[in-house]
């Protein structure tokens, strides 16, 4: 009886451990380039940031390379930690 819950266990594990490789070699790409949007009304973007920032915020969509270098020309703050005006070389 016993032997049968060491089995069972370490059949458990090897399932959620099959789940988790799956999990991770199906992920999303993760998009080049992102917009945080602010809060209120339309909810106007704020700042512009890369993909893989970690200043992100929560309430953010991807963009297209076009539509961030257009959002920071337009005035729209970049990243102070990312620089994605840096790396789309837009200078001010």
């Amino acid at each position: 009886m016993r032997l049968q819950r060491i089995h069972t266990k370490i059949a458990a594990l090897q399932e959620r451990e099959a789940e988790q490789e799956h999990g991770q070699k199906n992920r999303p790409q993760e998009p080049d380039w992102i917009v945080e949007l602010g809060i209120g009304k339309g909810r106007p973007p704020t700042e512009v940031h890369v993909g893989g920032c970690y200043a992100g915020g929560k309430r953010r969509r991807p963009v297209p390379r076009n539509e961030a270098r257009r959002l920071l020309t337009s005035g729209v703050r970049a990243c102070t930690h990312c620089k994605p005006d840096a790396q789309l070389r837009i200078l001010y």
